[in-house]
């Protein structure tokens, strides 16, 4: 069978995804950048057949590939034959790779975020 590539899709929401990881303050913000990101990837990919809901998607940054996709997701036809025989989870590891570097990140320099928020609240 021939390997379906799901760039294109990656390409489409590349940008947004990396504004929103670079904007994130806390480590919140990084999670939803994710989940939100993840979600458009799968809607937009399947041409709006396949509707995660966030707890479909799960970020984390703790444990390989950094993130989880609910059965219910993955007991979907469409998705599973899919999921074999292309390059979608790849796909989706790169994005939980770059969204992991930034959670990182902001955990180790929490301090420097926490009074950059208090600082931008009291302007």
């Amino acid at each position: 069978m021939k390997k379906v590539s799901f760039r294109k899709f990656e390409h489409l929401i590349i940008p947004h995804f990396r504004q929103r990881i670079n904007e994130a303050e806390t480590s919140e913000d990084v999670k939803n950048a994710f989940v939100q990101s993840i979600k458009t990837l799968i809607e937009s990919a399947f041409g709006g057949r396949v509707l995660p809901q966030d707890e479909d998607v799960q970020f984390t940054p703790y444990r390989e590939p950094y993130f989880f996709l609910s059965q219910g997701v993955l007991q979907d036809e469409s998705i599973r034959t899919i999921w074999k025989d292309s390059d979608l989870r790849n796909v989706m590891e790169r994005l939980a790779e770059s969204a992991m570097n930034r959670y990182r990140h902001l955990a180790r320099h929490g301090e420097k975020t926490d009074s950059k928020i208090r600082m931008n609240f009291f302007r």
